[in-house]
């Protein structure tokens, strides 16, 4: 007797349709960010992120039908979180001293700790997320140099970009120096690296 389980659609996430939903919706993801983050992807069960988000195991897979689609939103969700921190920076660019600028910039991946550690923990834990690899970096620089554009519109396109991939690593650096636990002279390596990525910024906008 032939199975009735199909397999001719991957599976994916399902979005709510009301309030409620989302607000559970929300509550899963953060709590799978926080179960990732700790345990990482191999080790995370539904059953405990479920529990985390102090929701029923059949709630969670009503959204979510297995731990890949949730690791496919939550990658998805970072990426969207980070885009919306640095839209944030270009509405307010052209206002900004380059001193704040260079400190907003650097102050994006690190304010996303958690969600960092557990996309950190996808990636490690899963053959399949190049692609999300790619456009989550890609992404990154192109909201950078809109940032960049948006504080000096003169600035030519090639510029902005080949500074996006600078500015892009000494973010990843300030958020490394936050990782490292027990790092004596972190804040003072943090002030340096915020020094520096200021008289960059500097040079570029000049």
């Amino acid at each position: 007797m032939p199975s009735q389980k199909s397999t001719s659609q991957p599976a994916e996430a399902k979005a709510p349709q009301r309030q409620r939903g989302r607000e559970r919706v929300a509550a899963l993801l953060a709590a799978a960010s926080a179960v990732f983050a700790e345990k990482g992807y191999d080790a995370a069960t539904m059953t405990e992120i479920a529990a985390r988000a102090g929701a029923p195991i059949g709630s969670l897979y009503q959204f979510f039908p297995n731990k890949a689609v949730l690791g496919d939103a939550l990658l998805t969700r970072y990426a969207e979180a980070l885009q919306g921190l640095l839209a944030a920076i270009e509405a307010q660019a052209a206002a900004l001293p380059v001193a704040a600028l260079a400190q907003a910039l650097l102050h994006v991946l690190p304010s996303l700790k958690v969600e960092r550690r557990a996309a950190f923990a996808l990636i490690d834990g899963r053959a399949d997320t190049a692609p999300q690899q790619m456009a989550l970096r890609a992404g990154l620089r192109q909201a950078i140099a809109a940032v960049l554009r948006a504080k000096a519109p003169g600035l030519a396109p090639d510029r902005a970009d080949a500074a996006a991939v600078t500015l892009l690593q000494m973010m990843k650096g300030a958020a490394a120096l936050g990782d490292e636990p027990g790092l004596v002279a972190g804040p003072a390596a943090l002030t340096g690296l915020t020094r520096a990525a200021e008289l960059y910024l500097a040079d570029v906008l000049a």
